[in-house]
């Protein structure tokens, strides 16, 4: 197919901007699993005055015309947060949205290098959406499903594209399914005999103190994550962006805290579950809160509405690790889920090379769902 039509408009502000925003709902409008994202939630999103992933980040937007409409998009992301954390030369890229026209990604992806070197760098990676720490990955299967909450999605001939343009595997993000009535025998067993002999506390998390525990979580999740592929510890800014955000949409009951008394109650583990409010958001099909969009999403996040949770994080301290404490708050989230309404829920999302996290979905009952891929590519190999 020729591209003699198709232009790219970088997209900083104005009219590009505004197609850059649009772009999604035009490629992924009719499809009925794709997840609209709220528009406001949108533009929070990259709005360099409200979101503090820019304080320490640049992001070129591009948009993709072909006969004079928007057909897609892409950034560029410099990530010095990033690259100061690993050690790396490294140039992102994210929010990559096309129709079914290699031409178009072609065209797009040719800008996303061009920014890079630009910038100086010797790689690509990505997509991040912005961050490790937002959604990551482009979908390889599973196509049929719903995304769930934070996790992307995209038609199939996204990969194929991104493999024709050069692009390799860096890292492979799998998901798992769970249902309350799947639960393994030996979760059981085990979860009850090591509560039973622990001298450790088990509790949820306390809406009442929301901020203070908050706050310990997030302490957990820094020295527990930071050794992951990829994992970039969030600022302070960051943090309370992201939990403020959270706090809309959170159960304390699916967050489930370890203390141990022995050092004055001191949080050594914890495990994040949070409401699938895609379930809700599916039914915005505009993303538009108003007129009536605000309307069905308190209709569809009623109490009892939501069934279906995400296991979204977990983290333990390591001089905790092979106590058995995992094994607990496995089965707490299968015992409790469904007194709370969710029969079934998505694990993920979790690193190819996470053996124990693997043998724990395993242990659950999980099976694997869905697969993530995470590209890069080097700069220096381009033509």
């Amino acid at each position: 197919m020729s591209n003699h039509s198709i232009q790219i408009t970088e997209a900083p502000k104005g009219k590009a901007y505004k197609d850059f925003l649009e772009v999604p709902y035009i490629v992924q409008g009719n499809n009925p699993v794709w997840v609209p994202p709220l528009r406001v939630q949108a533009k929070e999103m990259f709005d360099e005055k409200k979101n503090p992933f820019f304080e320490h980040a640049q992001m070129r937007r591009f948009v993709a015309y072909k006969d004079g409409r928007p057909v897609g998009r892409i950034a560029a992301i410099k990530d010095d947060a990033h690259n100061s954390t690993h050690n790396e030369n490294t140039c992102h890229w994210g929010h990559f949205e096309t129709i079914e026209d290699r031409d178009v990604a072609a065209a797009l992806f040719a800008k996303v290098e061009d920014a890079g070197r630009e910038w100086g760098f010797d790689t690509l990676r990505g997509p991040f959406n912005p961050s490790i720490n937002e959604d990551i990955g482009i979908l390889l299967d599973a196509y049929d499903q719903r995304p769930t909450i934070m996790m992307p999605y995209n038609p199939p001939y996204y990969p194929r594209f991104i493999d024709e343009l050069g692009y390799d595997k860096a890292m492979d993000i799998v998901c798992f399914h769970m249902r309350s009535d799947k639960m393994s025998p030996r979760l059981a067993r085990s979860a009850e005999a090591l509560r039973k002999r622990s001298k450790l506390r088990f509790r949820n998390f306390n809406p009442k103190d929301f901020w203070t525990d908050a706050y310990k979580l997030w302490e957990i999740y820094k020295v527990a994550w930071e050794k992951n592929w990829g994992a970039v510890p969030m600022t302070d800014n960051e943090f309370k962006h992201l939990a403020t955000n959270l706090k809309q949409v959170y159960d304390h009951r699916l967050i489930y805290f370890v203390e141990d008394p022995a050092k004055d109650n001191k949080l050594v583990a914890f495990s994040m579950g949070l409401p699938d409010i895609n379930e809700a958001v599916i039914k915005i099909r505009d993303g538009r809160l108003f007129p009536f969009g605000l309307l069905k999403l308190m209709w569809h996040t009623r109490k009892g509405a939501l069934n279906k949770g995400r296991g979204i994080l977990m983290g333990v301290l390591e001089e905790y690790r092979g106590r058995g404490i995992d094994a607990v708050m496995y089965y707490d989230h299968f015992i409790d889920g469904p007194r709370y309404g969710y029969t079934e829920g998505e694990l993920g999302w979790v690193l190819e090379t996470n053996g124990p996290m693997m043998k724990a979905a395993e242990m659950m009952g999980a099976t694997r769902s869905k697969t993530y891929r995470m590209y890069e590519k080097q700069l220096s190999v381009l033509s």
